[in-house]
């Protein structure tokens, strides 16, 4: 049985959470990939608006 995400998390024990941990393939989210030697820190910006959008879908408390 489901329950509510208020019973499951625990912002006391656990107030950040890591919602990236990797990509496929190796490519790099943000950061300098030295094998192909391109920089992808522009990325950052839009990780930041689309993980703000879900955390209105999504219930969760910034």
């Amino acid at each position: 049985m489901t329950r509510p995400r208020s019973e499951l998390v625990s912002v006391q024990d656990t107030p950040y959470y890591h919602c990236i941990c990797r990509c496929v393939r190796r490519a790099f989210l943000c950061g300098d990939d030295r094998v192909i030697g391109q920089n992808f820190d522009h990325r950052k910006a839009w990780m930041v608006e689309r993980l703000t959008e879900l955390v209105k879908v999504f219930a969760i408390e910034e």
